[in-house]
């Protein structure tokens, strides 16, 4: 499908459109003034988001870590529905909100953070189990 000359020409004003305003990265403030790192950062937008994709590299690093530990685990459970511990998942999450209330981060965005990644990394768990097993059943004793 070809695209007609006008819808072209429409589609290439809005690719050369400017980002509005408050998407743009070197705009000032609104409010407020830098306050992180002793308030040597942040001047604009994009020394924030610089930051957040710097972070953001080492939390996904660090989640590819617990990623292997994980599907380590799965090596002593019986069967894939032995990966499941709700008094183990309470227990980290008591333990992330302390951890968060040290640091100054919100327990809500902690809790829900960790509830998020432990659901995901049990159903890792689980289909790594099954792919290591070969969609066995657990093996004897």
């Amino acid at each position: 499908m070809t695209l007609r000359p006008l819808a072209f020409a429409a589609l290439s004003l809005l690719a050369a459109a400017p980002a509005r305003a408050d998407d743009a990265a070197d705009h000032p403030a609104y409010w407020g003034a830098p306050s992180v790192d002793g308030g040597k950062c942040c001047a604009t937008l994009g020394e924030v988001r610089d930051n957040i994709d710097r972070i953001d590299q080492q939390i996904v690093a660090l989640m590819a870590e617990r990623g292997k530990y994980v599907a380590e685990a799965g090596r002593f459970k019986a069967d894939p529905g032995a990966v499941s511990a709700p008094t183990r998942v309470e227990a980290i999450i008591a333990k992330v909100k302390a951890l968060a209330r040290d640091d100054g981060l919100a327990e809500s965005v902690a809790e829900r953070s960790y509830r998020a990644m432990i659901a995901a990394f049990e159903d890792y768990e689980r289909d790594e189990w099954v792919r290591r097993n070969g969609g066995a059943s657990p093996p004897a004793k």
